[in-house]
């Protein structure tokens, strides 16, 4: 398997670690009880914490589709490479290091990690962009 597809994998395993841990956060702040139930009654405000990590996941959810279908775009037509390589260590690096950034609430930084995963991405699709 190719660096990019385990890469991506990792990515697979980055979202199901920011789902499990704003659901964490989150059922601390209403209880097992109304977490186990129908939740047909709103819960408790959310709180900051949980509110952030909320936001940071739906970030990850909102570029993974795209992260996910490039490198599999570009290992079907043979695209990979320098670029679709570091692309995807740019993408997973930056959004790992999103998750602490976002939730200590470092605006700048945060926003600067955010651009260099949109780096990563956009090394991938020149390189499936890019002339044969």
């Amino acid at each position: 398997m190719t660096t990019e597809l385990t890469l991506l994998g990792w990515s697979l395993v980055l979202a199901l670690f920011q789902v499990m841990l704003t659901a964490m956060f989150r059922n601390r702040e209403t209880g097992t009880t109304y977490n186990a139930g129908p939740r047909d009654e709103p819960g408790p405000p959310v709180g900051v914490m949980t509110g952030r990590l909320r936001r940071a996941q739906a970030n990850l959810l909102e570029t993974l589709p795209l992260f996910a279908t490039g490198v599999l775009i570009a290992h079907v037509a043979g695209r990979e490479g320098a670029l679709t390589f570091w692309g995807a260590w740019l993408y997973l690096a930056a959004r790992i290091a999103y998750v602490p950034a976002y939730a200590l609430g470092v605006a700048y930084l945060r926003s600067a990690i955010w651009m260099v995963s949109m780096a990563g991405l956009v090394m991938i699709l020149a390189a499936i962009l890019r002339p044969a």
